[in-house]
């Protein structure tokens, strides 16, 4: 089966494991304390609206962070629940949920959601009241959204730096990692051994990562077209252009994917990989071990007949 005809799977790092999405399943594989693998399968929800916005150019990026989010709340939950916990203790897990359910399911429709738009309104409006405590020295519009786009790249990457060094989340990002090896095996038509994956990069140009880093070099070209004064008018024109930044974002980051085999424009994709380079980390073979059994499960499970079931932990 050739690249352009394989399904574009996509994946996230979780607590101890990978979680890979399909078409229609997802499923999550982490490690457990007493060494052993659990998945976690569920299916891919979605409504007619979302699925609607999906289809529209500029809107779409949107709709897919928000069902993301949403389905992707639930294999966070799952692996943050087990990851330190032994198997037989389990139990602990089912008398939680009995005194958190409405917690539970509140969490799952929107945490995911909430949470992104407040880093994303955190991370647009510090750089605004930074960059005006410079307007005395660079008054004018293109240096004061240059300075804003320069804070908010440096307060990105101190940021990520800053908790790339806690132990916990340094083996988040190496299971980051393992996700994009498989990936990139899979894609390469390599065989998906723990020695195959390892020889393939830890980066891939269609990242969440690489998202990221668009919305910040796209916001400069967006904010271009508004003023930065008064100081009230340039932070309501910051909110209310976030729907569009993400929009166009998204949509780079589809077309560096695109491209990603033409060597003229290959170059187009490197921000996002430049940034992936902190929040990848090389991953040992048994984090490398976890993701491969995490997409062949996803394989399995989307070509059972099976595959119909609720979300599950098998």
């Amino acid at each position: 089966m050739s690249e352009l005809k394989k399904p574009a799977y996509g994946g996230q790092a979780v607590m101890e494991g990978v979680m890979f999405g399909g078409k229609t399943k997802a499923v999550t594989a982490i490690r457990r304390k007493d060494d052993s693998i659990e998945f976690f399968h569920s299916s891919r929800k979605s409504n007619k609206l979302l699925t609607t916005l999906k289809k529209v150019p500029f809107l779409r990026g949107i709709a897919a962070i928000i069902e993301a989010s949403m389905n992707g709340t639930k294999h966070l939950n799952f692996s943050s629940e087990r990851y330190d916990l032994h198997p037989d203790e389990d139990y602990r897990l089912e008398e939680e949920k009995k005194e958190s359910k409405l917690t539970l399911i509140l969490g799952v429709a929107t945490i995911g959601v909430l949470s992104f738009l407040f880093g994303k309104v955190l991370f647009t409006l510090i750089p605004v009241f930074l960059a005006e405590l410079t307007r005395p020295v660079f008054s004018s519009n293109l240096a004061q959204i240059l300075i804003e786009g320069l804070f908010k790249l440096l307060l990105l990457l101190i940021y990520i730096y800053a908790i790339s060094q806690t132990p916990l989340i340094k083996r988040v990002f190496q299971y980051h990692g393992a996700e994009h090896k498989v990936i990139n095996a899979y894609e390469n038509n390599a065989e998906l051994t723990i020695e195959s994956v390892q020889s393939h990069s830890r980066l891939h140009y269609r990242c969440g990562s690489s998202f990221i880093i668009f919305t910040v070099l796209v916001g400069v070209f967006v904010y271009l077209l508004v003023p930065t004064d008064p100081l009230w008018v340039r932070i309501v024109n910051r909110l209310a252009l976030i729907p569009v930044v993400i929009g166009i974002s998204f949509e780079v980051l589809q077309l560096t994917n695109k491209v990603r085999d033409i060597p003229v424009l290959r170059f187009l994709g490197y921000p996002g990989l430049w940034l992936q380079l902190l929040t990848t980390k090389e991953p040992d073979d048994k984090q490398v071990e976890v993701a491969i059994a995490s997409f062949k499960e996803l394989l399995k499970v989307e070509e059972s007949s099976s595959s119909t079931t609720e979300d599950k932990v098998v």
